[in-house]
């Protein structure tokens, strides 16, 4: 089925003396691609000029991320130079848009004098920036003798567009701007990582351009050299009008091409990514491709095609999004250079508004909950939203019983930057009845907690007035329903370490100092058996080590203030870069290795932003848990992750070494989100992690 494209680019982008761009209207829509129109012939160049980005980061003293040795190759690279592709030989973006539109050009007679060409690239002086703390940090590699940065990409864009010289910028000429073994997060937020660069056209100065990253990462990353550039320029292309800093409201077209409702990843990136990835060329936040198969919160990888010495990215021909490959691409393929790199036509996604799971639920598993045994071990900790209508409707009452902590989702301020919260019961439920089945969970021995705050939500507590409207409106909560405790989740900006709060012992940030007297004050209130969880994402913890600011190492002034009544702190191990563990090694998302090394951070200590002057001390291994997220990872993997941390036995291929060979046995266990995930795949973490814990010694 031939998608309807929903949105044009916007005309003004491209005025007159701007790059060289034509208007492809097929049985799919109307969509603007770089270059001549293939039915008339002709060859466009395009001018380029390169501008090196040399990166310093006040986090990391003395660390210069320098592009300086990389332009020269990749002024020899096939993005410059001509290399034989299947489509003839020339430049990759000239290959790859006569790839896309080969059958157009051979039936108009054009193929052989139809061309879009980067002329030999001018390249700038330099530019120096330095990423001040919060908005960036380096990574130190051993194994590889490698230093990584990771930066904010949306602050970056603005800073370049802000210093660099006006003589350099032109909207005659696409601008490459080149940094160095660097990644990329988005919306200022690093759980939302990663990506090598973006590409686009700067509104205010109409400036086309693409930022991107040369790599010389060795075995660090699977893509390599040239290959993030080549992938920027691939969307760029096929996409000239793309705004990346583009906020607008729902409903509104963003500018660039829009291809119907959006494209599924598909079905060889893992199982969490395949979903709807967005409507332009490259996915959201991440710019990736649909060749792309990293995971979640992983550099992007995918197996490049080697031209000489050099790696590119194979990137879907343009009809791919447009389901119009056999009657325009060169011999109906979907992809390029490699033919065989996409399988698949696109899917479409569901169109907006669809109903994925929503209030009429999910049918009830087949699968029976595997029966507790009467043991803690250790615990089995999650969260449980609830809703469903009718056979599909999942109470609270219905959790299975392998789950010892069932933490409700959430109680949310009743104005965003506020610090009043309230708690509306879930979908169907009435006050009374809610609470009554918090007491029958009370009555098989499970602890009830309810969570503040949760993901995009803005809570602020700066003032001595907003601390008491947050102490009285949660004892309210607590004491309605009968919960045993309260579990903090507020996520950057809710909780950020402001400049000149350096040492989190002492910290002076004022929404972090009111917070942690205020949950002193909720224990004193309820009592020593009043339960105080926090869950942290990865950020916020162990995101400490490498740099501490901002949203870094922001929970770490919560842990050690409330280190006399925290009950146990899960960290989001889901929403996380890569980070640096204890043996000098980087550590990506979603690997036994990653839950090991991050883990231990917690429960040896480190020096925060790697300062010898503040050393994080270890917390009691009681009072720490792993954060999984259903949809993120397998059984296996939780599996294995969890015996190697508690008793030191290292699942085969385990490359991070714990400090501490036999384990931490007191540790406390797994937390997920969320309970009604486990119960949609028929409890395949609670069948089978939930025994396993309950199984261990119990933590002494």
């Amino acid at each position: 089925m031939l998608l309807t494209l929903l949105g044009l680019l916007a005309p003004s982008l491209f005025a007159q003396g701007t790059l060289p761009t034509f208007t492809h209207t097929g049985d799919s829509g109307s969509y603007t691609v770089l270059g001549n129109d293939p039915a008339k012939g002709g060859t466009a160049t395009v001018p380029v000029t390169i501008v090196p980005i040399t990166l310093t980061f006040e986090a990391s003293k003395g660390v210069a991320l320098s592009p300086a040795l990389d332009i020269a190759k990749i002024t020899r690279s096939p993005l410059f130079t001509p290399f034989p592709f299947a489509t003839g030989t020339t430049q990759y973006a000239d290959a790859l848009l006569r790839a896309s539109f080969y059958q157009t050009a051979a039936s108009a007679n054009t193929l052989s004098t139809w061309h879009t060409k980067f002329s030999k690239p001018t390249v700038a002086p330099a530019l120096r920036v330095q990423i001040p703390i919060g908005y960036g940090y380096t990574l130190t590699d051993k194994r590889s003798a490698r230093t990584l940065g990771v930066v904010d990409l949306e602050w970056l864009q603005k800073k370049i567009f802000e210093t660099t010289p006006a003589g350099t910028l032109s909207p005659d000429r696409l601008v490459l701007f080149v940094t160095h073994n660097t990644t990329y997060y988005a919306e200022g937020d690093a759980t939302v990582c990663c990506s090598w660069g973006t590409h686009g056209t700067e509104p205010a100065s109409k400036q086309p351009f693409v930022l991107a990253s040369y790599l010389d990462l060795s075995s660090l990353a699977i893509d390599k050299d040239v290959q993030p550039i080549s992938s920027q320029l691939a969307q760029f292309v096929m996409d000239p009008g793309h705004d990346p800093l583009f906020k607008g409201t729902r409903g509104q077209t963003s500018p660039g091409n829009t291809f119907g409702t959006g494209w599924m990843r598909p079905a060889t990136s893992p199982a969490s990514d395949f979903r709807c990835a967005g409507t332009g060329a490259g996915s959201r936040y991440f710019t990736l491709l649909p060749t792309d198969t990293n995971a979640k919160n992983n550099f992007p990888a995918s197996p490049a095609f080697v031209a000489g010495t050099y790696h590119l990215q194979n990137a879907p021909v343009l009809p791919w999004y447009t389901g119009n490959t056999a009657a325009e691409s060169w011999q109906g393929k979907l992809s390029f250079p490699d033919a065989a790199a996409l399988t698949q036509p696109m899917q479409p996604c569901e169109a907006p508004g669809a109903n994925n799971f929503g209030r009429a639920g999910t049918p009830p598993p087949t699968t029976p909950p595997a029966p507790f045994n009467g043991t803690h071990g250790h615990q089995l900790i999650g969260y449980w939203n609830g809703g469903g209508i009718g056979a599909n409707r999942f109470r609270l009452r219905d959790v299975s019983p392998q789950w010892d902590v069932v933490i409700v989702a959430f109680a949310v301020p009743v104005q965003s930057g506020g610090a009043q919260l309230i708690f509306r019961t879930p979908f169907q439920y009435q006050p009374d009845e809610f609470k009554a089945e918090i007491d029958e969970l009370h009555s098989r021995g499970k602890k009830v907690l309810i969570s503040l705050g949760g993901g995009g939500q803005n809570f602020q507590i700066r003032t001595p007035e907003a601390q008491q409207q947050f102490l009285d409106s949660v004892t309210q909560i607590v004491q309605q329903y009968g919960f045993d405790g309260v579990d903090i989740d507020f996520e950057a900006p809710s909780i950020v370490t402001e400049p000149g709060d350096t040492d989190f012992r002492h910290p002076t940030s004022p929404g972090t100092v009111n917070l942690i007297a205020a949950l002193h004050t909720l224990h004193d209130h309820f009592g020593a058996n009043f339960m105080i969880t926090l869950v942290p994402e990865g950020t916020q913890t162990p995101g400490g080590y490498p740099s501490y600011g901002g949203q870094f190492g922001s929970y770490l002034p919560l842990v050690y203030g409330l280190r006399d009544i925290l009950t146990f702190s899960d960290t989001q191990d889901y929403n996380t870069p890569p980070l640096q563990g204890l043996d000098g090694n980087i550590y990506q998302a979603g690997t036994v290795d990653y839950h090991a090394a991050m883990t231990e951070l917690m429960l040896r200590g480190f020096p925060v932003g790697r300062d010898p002057k503040h050393i994080f001390p270890p917390v009691p291994a009681d009072k720490i848990a792993v954060g999984f997220l259903t949809s993120d990872t397998n059984p296996e993997i939780v599996m294995q992750a969890m015996d190697y941390i508690i008793t030191g036995k290292a699942p085969a291929g385990t490359r991070y070494k714990l400090l501490q060979p036999g384990g931490y046995p007191a540790m406390r266990g797994a937390m997920f989100w969320t309970i009604d995930g486990d119960r949609r795949h028929e409890y395949n973490y609670s069948n089978t992690v939930g025994p396993q814990l309950h199984s261990f010694p119990a933590a002494k």
